[in-house]
């Protein structure tokens, strides 16, 4: 990666990426795209840290790609991802990255976790549960002081689905965090059906109280 970027170049690359983003969701070319491991040529992308508007316009765009593949809901692109390292990049967007970008990273970890392969993955060894259930911590921490209701949505159906794995869901009745459980996040929830119904679907598997 360049240690700088212009907005002339950023916007280049973005329009090939967004064309890439059609690719990735054509049904008759999304296997072939795969197959050619072309998503890892976006990856660089998600490595940097640059917090310039060309680069997390850059960032953003790679991450939409990757998340055209993944509301395919197809088993064949959740083995594909699970085999790189897409998981660990996206847990740091989704610590640091700008709102919109920790959005689509999160929406991309809770459509692998969905994926039956893709939680069995994530809870197969301690040291992953617990990365993610540390980012997924420290996310509703920045959340009850700066609320975003549909960042909140997707670290909510996340916990949720972790909860559906007998060891997750025995690590979750300790670690899962207070402001999930008092009213804290009441607001947004009293707004979201959706939310509230897998908060309620959370608690419901941890055997835990709720005031939502």
């Amino acid at each position: 990666m360049p240690a700088n970027l212009t907005a002339v170049q950023s916007n280049r690359v973005c329009n090939a990426l967004a064309l890439m983003q059609c690719v990735a969701s054509h049904k008759d070319t999304r296997g072939p795209f795969l197959q050619a491991h072309i998503p890892l040529y976006l990856y660089p992308f998600l490595h940097t840290t640059k917090t310039s508007r060309p680069f997390e316009y850059l960032r953003l765009t790679s991450l939409g790609v990757i998340g055209a593949l993944v509301k395919t809901d197809e088993k064949e692109v959740i083995s594909f991802l699970l085999s790189t390292e897409i998981i660990p990049l996206c847990l740091r967007i989704m610590e640091q990255g700008t709102e919109l970008s920790k959005t689509v990273a999160t929406f991309i970890l809770q459509k692998i976790l969905l994926d039956d392969t893709g939680l069995s993955y994530i809870c197969q060894t301690y040291e992953r549960f617990s990365h993610v259930a540390m980012i997924l911590g420290k996310m509703v921490m920045k959340l009850s002081r700066d609320p975003s209701s549909r960042l909140l949505k997707h670290v909510i159906r996340c916990y949720s689905r972790l909860s559906d794995n007998p060891r997750a869901q025995q690590a979750l009745r300790q670690c899962l965090p207070d402001q999930l459980k008092d009213e804290t996040f009441k607001a947004i929830l009293d707004e979201d059906k959706s939310s509230r119904h897998w908060l309620r679907s959370l608690m419901n598997n941890l055997g835990a109280f709720s005031s939502v």
